[in-house]
Formats: structure tokens, C-alpha cells, sequence
């Protein structure tokens, strides 16, 4: 699948298209131009990969069984080939954070949640992480393995739970049109019951699932990261 690329580094960003869209979609409605100070400062290089979701959950023609099949396709290639192209245009220490809007969102919050050995942390925006809301009733235990909401809250291992709890996580929702805040407030206190560290930023009701919320998001969250960064 193709990669867009943008800028230098001095982390990576890793961006997930929205429920239908492509590689382009975030050039194409401006958050790569609203990114520009900061790609053209050296200070991110902006990954953005292909959506499968017409492949999988959105394709309505499909049975759930091979949906699930191609999710795990799709996790297993950002795993296995976007993440080492990612180190290989940058270095091999360079931090890597997830982000993605609505279902870019799910994707960005359950690849980190699956691999935190692979990722640094996920900005997470307008998205909803029980996978049951894309399913149309479909369950099975691949669905429940891609289920944030389901599979963390079971997660035993120390290793694994001392990972989840090393990275930085922005999960963010408006509370205008068609956003779901009290879907990220479940997500939230779930992570809170597993001592998972992480910050829910909840923002007014003016505040919609759209472009300009994203616009206004990402940038900002970014330059709370770097802000961190210079204190720490």
C-alpha cells in the first residue's frame, strides 16, 4: 500500500485515514498544511498510510468473519512493514506516536494498545475504541482481540500492562454534532481502573466531528507533546 511522507523528524507521526479515505485524505482537507510549521522545522515527519476499511468493516457486502481476517491483515502490515519503513527513513531510535480521527481514531488507539513496545503513544480524536460499534452485531474472538474496550480490561500481564503504561496518550473528543463523549469518558475510567496513564481532553459543545475540530486537535496536542519534551 502506498505511504505519504512529510517533512524531517525529530519524532515520526504515524497518521490512520478516517472510515473510508486514503493515504491523501489528511493533505487534502488541510491538517498536513495546518502540521506545517512544525514538519517544515524538522521538528515531525508525517507518516500517512491507506485505509482498508471498505476492505473490512465498512464494506457492508462482506462477512464478518473475513472482516476480521483483514483487520489482522491490516495490523499485522503496520507492524511488520510501515513500522521498520518508518525507522529506516528516520533511525531505529527515533519515537514513533500513532494518530488518527473517528475510526482513524479506533485504529491509531488498538494498534498502540496491541504493539507498546512498537509505539511511543497515540493521539486519539472524535473516536469511539469498542469495535462492537462497526460490527453490526458480528463477534468473534478476533473482533474481541481488535476491541480495545473488551481486551484491555482483561490484560493480566505485568510486562505487557508496564508497556501500555509507558507511552504518551491524548484521548480527545468534542462535544458537539456527532461526537461521543461519554464513549471517551468509559474508554477513559477503563484505562484509569488499569493504571494506564493518559490524558482525556474533553472539548466544548461547539466543538463538532469534523475537519475543523482535527485542525484545531492535532496541532495542538502536538505542541503540548514538544512543550513536555523541553521540560522533561
Amino acid at each position: 500500500m502506498p505511504i505519504a511522507v512529510y517533512g524531517h523528524y525529530g519524532f515520526s507521526l504515524l497518521m490512520i485515514p478516517t472510515a473510508a479515505a486514503d493515504y491523501l485524505e489528511y493533505q487534502r482537507f488541510g491538517l498536513i498544511d495546518a502540521l506545517a510549521p512544525m514538519i517544515d522545522a524538522g521538528k515531525v515527519k508525517v507518516f500517512s498510510v491507506n485505509s482498508i476499511n471498505m476492505e473490512s468493516w465498512m464494506n457492508k457486502q462482506m462477512d464478518g468473519a473475513h472482516k476480521a481476517i483483514r483487520q489482522n491483515q491490516f495490523n499485522e502490515y503496520i507492524f511488520n512493514e510501515v513500522v521498520p519503513f518508518i525507522k529506516n527513513a528516520t533511525s531505529a531510535e527515533t519515537p514513533i506516536i500513532l494518530s488518527g480521527a473517528s475510526f482513524g481514531a479506533f485504529h491509531s488507539v488498538n494498534l498502540y494498545f496491541k504493539r507498546p513496545d512498537l509505539f511511543a503513544g497515540v493521539i486519539a480524536m472524535s473516536g469511539v475504541y469498542d469495535l462492537m460499534e462497526y460490527t453490526h452485531g458480528y463477534y468473534d474472538e478476533q473482533v474481541y482481540f481488535n476491541s480495545p474496550m473488551h481486551y484491555i480490561p482483561n490484560e493480566q500481564d505485568h510486562d505487557t500492562l508496564e508497556k501500555m503504561r509507558n507511552g504518551k496518550i491524548v484521548i480527545a473528543t468534542g462535544s458537539g454534532s456527532n461526537e461521543d463523549p461519554e464513549a471517551n469518558k468509559r474508554f477513559s475510567d477503563m484505562l484509569h481502573n488499569k493504571s494506564i496513564p493518559h490524558t482525556l481532553n474533553i472539548w466544548g459543545n461547539d466543538i463538532n466531528h469534523d475537519w475543523p475540530t482535527w485542525l484545531k486537535m492535532l496541532p495542538h496536542f502536538l505542541r503540548e507533546k514538544r512543550k513536555e519534551k523541553r521540560e522533561e
